[in-house]
């Protein structure tokens, strides 16, 4: 079996359905904009060594920056990041690249933060991500905590450094209508960050704030896609929830999204992407079929989970692979996408592919409430905390999430 490459063009193609970048027209009508943001500028990248957040700085170093900065708590993954910066044709091409295993709210951050000089452009990626990961109030408080609580100690850091540059945080598809507890964590993200509009919420921050909402990244790190590989390497069966439609971007993709909407939105607008449902929603089972013949096998489809594990080696022997078919009924899990919630409308930015929502306030000093329960939620312990009492904290800013959200006993770390 040839070697399974996440960042093979054909593999992007199979999720995607194109060949080209969507967004290269773009890019290309911008390109001297773009060098005039980033060209010799100093940027400070924090959970850069993810697949969005590599892939921005990949998009970003062909712009020759002055100086890289990137902030990670995942040492290997920064390692890997770093070698493959390294190994590239042009290398790091003069641009001064630095990576640091740190906690970007650590008191080790705070004194770096203090000992630089000042950057251009902040971009955040740091989250927890996955809709996986509210199977417990102990993962769903660390999710307060990554998305949230963090968010609101590094801007106010920000602010006494009176950071006046670009400052993009990358939101979720999710965020729109939020049924699950990360997208409405990344969600009330979108407001945390926004109300440093507003300049008394984090005094001395005046950063030009913006984010992006945008879909599935096809192979990016811990995804179904790049599950299919790992499956296929150790022989067991793919699976997949049955009659699921889903939007994706390439890696490459994704990184040009960030670079786009962190530099050439409107200040306090929510990038989304151009993406049509008759055209660009993709049924899962159809990339698991077209990814196994892309390695030369036919997919044979299962409903019993027993069952498909069982027939890997037989079926092996024809040339098949057996793809388990799941129902979709797990927690948080929503059937279809969307990029824009009730209420927001869809402004154009003069690009090909890409358009905004311009943030819309929640009410009058609710932001300031909310980021005041986060504060009491991790400064004051509480050992009876449960989810529901996270639920009614993000209620503040979204009331409508105690009615949409997707509760289900079954969780994603339940099925194969």
């Amino acid at each position: 079996m040839e070697m399974f490459d996440i960042r093979s063009p054909q593999l992007a193609t199979l999720a995607t359905g194109r060949t080209d970048s969507l967004f290269a027209r773009d890019i290309t009508k911008h390109d001297s904009q773009l060098h005039d943001y980033i060209e010799k500028k100093r940027i400070l990248v924090i959970g850069g060594a993810g697949s969005i957040g590599s892939n921005t700085i990949l998009c970003m170093l062909g712009y020759r920056p002055k100086v890289v900065h990137i902030i990670d708590q995942n040492e290997n993954m920064l390692a890997d990041l770093t070698r493959l910066l390294l190994g590239r044709p042009q290398g790091l091409d003069g641009v001064e690249v630095r990576s640091l295993p740190l906690d970007y709210t650590s008191m080790a951050m705070r004194m770096f933060l203090g000992a630089q000089e000042s950057y251009d452009i902040i971009l955040n990626f740091a989250a927890i991500k996955h809709v996986r990961s509210e199977k417990d109030v102990y993962s769903s408080l660390q999710m307060f905590d990554t998305n949230l609580y963090k968010q609101i100690v590094f801007l106010r850091r920000l602010g006494e450094i009176e950071f006046a540059g670009r400052y993009f945080c990358v939101s979720t598809d999710k965020a729109a209508n939020p049924s699950s507890m990360m997208g409405a964590t990344k969600r009330c993200m979108e407001h945390v960050m926004f109300a440093g509009l507003k300049g008394d919420v984090y005094p001395g921050l005046k950063a030009q704030l913006s984010s992006a909402r945008f879909a599935n990244v096809a192979f990016s790190n811990g995804s179904l896609l790049t599950a299919f590989g790992d499956r296929l390497a150790r022989g067991e069966p793919l699976g997949v929830p049955e009659n699921t439609l889903r939007y994706f971007v390439s890696l490459q993709e994704s990184g040009e999204i960030c670079t786009l909407a962190s530099l050439l939105a409107p200040k306090g607008c929510i990038v989304i992407p151009k993406l049509n449902p008759q055209t660009h929603l993709v049924a899962l089972q159809d990339i698991a079929q077209k990814f196994l013949e892309h390695y030369g096998y036919s997919a044979r489809f299962y409903k019993d989970e027993n069952e498909a594990r069982a027939r890997v080696n037989q079926d092996r022997q024809t040339k098949h692979w057996p793809v388990l078919l799941t129902a979709l009924n797990t927690a948080g899990e929503k059937p279809y996408e969307e990029f824009i919630a009730d209420g927001e409308k869809v402004h154009s930015i003069g690009m090909h592919a890409l358009e905004s929502v311009p943030y819309l306030p929640s009410a009058h000093g609710k932001v300031e409430d909310f980021i005041a329960r986060i504060e009491v939620l991790f400064e004051q312990f509480s050992p009876n905390m449960n989810k529901r009492d996270l639920k009614e904290i993000i209620g503040i800013l979204e009331p409508s999430f105690l009615l949409t959200h997707r509760e289900a006993s079954v969780s994603l770390d339940q099925r194969i």
